[in-house]
């Protein structure tokens, strides 16, 4: 198995799918046509790049001093719209914001994260060792995008007509440095059910991020993935909901979502790495019941038992649905014992049809 500095097998992974990308670029405008085809093979020249990366190897840099401390280690850099990676720095770890409002919510989303996972969960950046967060902003024009590619973070602007900055909604932050956390612990095959477990747990932990960063209890919470993303022509709301798979769009451009929300509407495909962003609602949908079933915090008890399976170690990289359900379930009764937190995790799955026994 490959490693990457001191890591797993990295990953390129995207918040827009390509479902929502391929319609976009069969559109008869030519203005939203090109940006999404633009986007699509700039994404796959990324994926490729990361697969070589892969191969030969990727430097691993010493531990900076900052992070030894205990405290994050930020690098924004600036793309300048080009794509060329990581561009030009342009604000370092304890720096005062400037005048350029992407590259101050870069950073916060960046601390954000970092924070959630140090005092939820006691983890030491996405590595549990103190990586230091990398971030590369204005990548591209019209780069309809935000990715995690194994290393570094990279946000795109948007094409203004469709897609808003990527750097607007917290959880998409959040979603892909999560991706990093997924490549550091369980290391899941991105394909079919452990590709839509991997994007799952992002948009879980995505989620539940933004919901620590606005003190929202799990009935407060939106549930939404990439709220804020789309201009005011989308007839949308965000990329995904979590509470209520396949509702989070319905567009004359876009089309309506497809994400499944239970095991009776799995889609069967080869596109989009066996669907990985289309049936990822079905193990959100379950992390949503369970949560909302608690209450309160959603990132101490729900988030707790989904973070003990990830970091466990007991998650195999191929895990099925069923495996990490019933992972789950283990979890609940190691942490809570026999109490309402195990009921809640069991109905959560049982409800969008996922065998835990």
């Amino acid at each position: 198995m490959t490693k990457i500095n001191g890591g797993f097998e990295p990953v390129f992974c995207t918040i827009v799918p390509p479902h929502i990308l391929d319609k976009l670029s069969q559109q008869d405008d030519p203005a939203l046509a090109a940006a999404a085809r633009k986007t699509l093979e700039r994404d796959a020249y990324e994926r490729t790049h990361r697969r070589l990366t892969t191969v030969i190897g990727a430097p691993s840099g010493a531990l900076p001093a900052a992070a030894a401390t205990g405290q994050p280690h930020r690098a924004i850099y600036d793309a300048g719209h080009r794509t060329e990676l990581p561009g030009k720095q342009v604000r370092a770890e304890g720096s005062d914001p400037g005048n350029d409002a992407t590259v101050n919510r870069a950073y916060a989303g960046l601390g954000a994260t970092f924070e959630f996972y140090l005092k939820a969960y006691g983890r030491f950046s996405i590595d549990g060792n103190g990586l230091p967060l990398d971030a590369t902003v204005h990548y591209d024009r019209n780069y309809n995008n935000a990715f995690w590619n194994g290393e570094q973070m990279v946000f795109g602007d948007g094409d203004g007509k469709i897609f808003l900055d990527f750097t607007i909604p917290t959880e998409v932050i959040a979603h892909e440095l999560t991706h990093g956390v997924t490549q550091y612990t369980a290391n899941l095959t991105y394909f079919g059910q452990p590709g839509a477990l991997n994007e799952s747990l992002s948009d879980v932990f995505g989620s539940l991020i933004k919901q620590y960063t606005l003190g929202q209890t799990a009935a407060e919470a939106d549930w939404l993935i990439g709220a804020g993303l789309f201009t005011s022509r989308v007839t949308g709301k965000a990329l995904r909901s979590m509470k209520e798979p396949g509702t989070a769009y319905d567009d004359d451009i876009l089309g309506k979502d497809p994400q499944s929300a239970t095991m009776d509407d799995f889609v069967q495909t080869d596109r989009d790495n066996g669907g990985v962003h289309i049936n990822s609602g079905i193990p959100n949908h379950a992390f949503y019941l369970a949560a909302t079933a608690l209450g309160g915090h959603a990132w101490e008890k729900a988030g707790q038992v989904w973070y003990d399976v990830l970091t466990g170690g007991e998650l195999k990289k191929d895990a099925q649905f069923e495996d990490f359900a019933k992972l789950t379930v283990a979890a609940a009764k190691a942490r809570f014992n026999e109490g309402e937190e195990l009921k809640a995790v069991l109905n959560a799955w049982e409800k969008v049809g996922v065998q835990t026994s």
